[in-house]
């Protein structure tokens, strides 16, 4: 490249100077890079505002994220109102379907009764753990032979029915099912008679039943009973006892006989209006020794065993002192027990009726109250 020197115009301080020019023209910069450059310019002024965006954001940021916290802790003390973590399917587990909505609560139904006649009703679902019937429960009754559930869980108690002597056992399955007096009575004097309620009372928590009245401690049908403490009675059978105790009760009541051995047909309530299985302990009283249409008795009562109860006389069943709250005079009958597979249901009825009802009016009666009851799963 050719270079020429120039005279210069004389400087400020008046010397001369050369200036070396080109022969050729400066090489204008290529288009192509200047686009280049220019971008480059606007990317790094957008990296520029985001900074200062973001920036001036981090307070608000911070604020959200408080208030997000603040949420979740109300979520937490609110069960029924916080969301999943997530609602997405796991890629190892199927999505399994969304369960229906609990139905809400259904309050007991009230069940009507007939005219004259007093009746405490309970139906209790132990799989919901919901009454479809809570009637009356804690009215009382005079307990007639539901009593002798109390009889042998207070023998039983402490021990194992393989701890009572086979001749024992024997006898314990005629009273439970054929709901025989004479062994009853045996195992009442046995167990010093009014003490046994008095155990039992203590044991279960009962708080509507107590022994006969101190001058009657032979008469076990006049023990004082509630349809709630019977109910907490079989809750206790099936949920608390031990499970050879529980197979002995309930297995004999569920092999409960038609008839029983004082040849009164015990066939009325429970098992005359639901299908098997069920369990019963019926009761009944004031209705004479001798039935006036007597059945077969399922079994003959055990020798050896004391004399029949004996029903008191007119006179002496007015009310004892003390308990007057609970009629000793009228007629009483009872159904009691569990319906459905594994025990679902625990049903109570304890009904007295005017003084003079017939035994076939009484059961007819108390089963037509009976099939009237909503029980779950029939």
């Amino acid at each position: 490249m050719t270079v020429a020197s120039r005279a210069a115009p004389l400087g400020p301080t008046g010397l001369r100077f050369h200036v070396r020019v080109h022969s050729r023209r400066l090489r204008r910069p290529d288009p192509s890079c200047r686009a280049a450059r220019e971008s480059r310019r606007e990317s790094l002024r957008r990296l520029l505002d985001c900074a200062v965006l973001v920036r001036r954001l981090a307070p608000l940021a911070a604020l959200v994220a408080l208030l997000a916290a603040g949420c979740g802790e109300a979520s937490r003390e609110s069960p029924a109102q916080a969301e999943p973590a997530s609602t997405a399917p796991s890629a190892s587990a199927p999505v399994a379907e969304s369960p229906s909505p609990s139905p809400s609560p259904v309050a007991p139904k009230e069940i009507a009764v007939p005219r004259g006649v007093t009746a405490g009703i309970v139906v209790f679902d132990r799989r919901t753990q919901a009454y479809a019937v809570n009637q009356n429960a804690a009215k009382k009754f005079r307990s007639a032979s539901i009593v002798k559930l109390w009889i042998v869980l207070d023998l039983l108690w402490g021990k194992s029915p393989e701890a009572v002597p086979a001749a024992d056992r024997t006898r314990l399955d005629v009273m439970l099912r054929g709901s025989d007096d004479k062994i009853a009575i045996d195992f009442w004097k046995r167990g010093g008679q009014r003490a046994v309620v008095s155990r039992m009372v203590s044991r279960l928590g009962l708080t509507g039943s107590a022994p006969p009245p101190a001058e009657q401690p032979g008469y076990w049908g006049y023990t004082v009973i509630s349809t709630a403490d019977i109910v907490r009675t079989y809750r206790y059978l099936l949920d608390e006892a031990p499970a050879p105790v529980r197979e002995f009760v309930m297995g004999n009541l569920r092999l409960a006989y038609r008839c029983a051995t004082d040849r009164y047909d015990q066939s009325f309530g429970i098992p005359s209006s639901v299908p098997k299985p069920f369990a019963v302990k019926q009761g009944w009283s004031g209705f004479g020794d001798n039935p006036a249409q007597p059945c077969t008795p399922g079994t003959a009562p055990a020798p050896g065993v004391p004399a029949a109860y004996v029903v008191p006389p007119a006179n002496a069943r007015a009310n004892p002192p003390g308990l007057t709250d609970a009629d000793m005079a009228g007629e009483v009958l009872h159904t009691t027990g569990t319906v459905g597979a594994d025990d679902r249901v625990i049903v109570v009825v304890l009904s007295l009726h005017p003084d003079g009802t017939s035994y076939a009016n009484a059961t007819r009666t108390l089963t037509d109250l009976t099939r009237s009851l909503p029980i779950p799963g029939r």
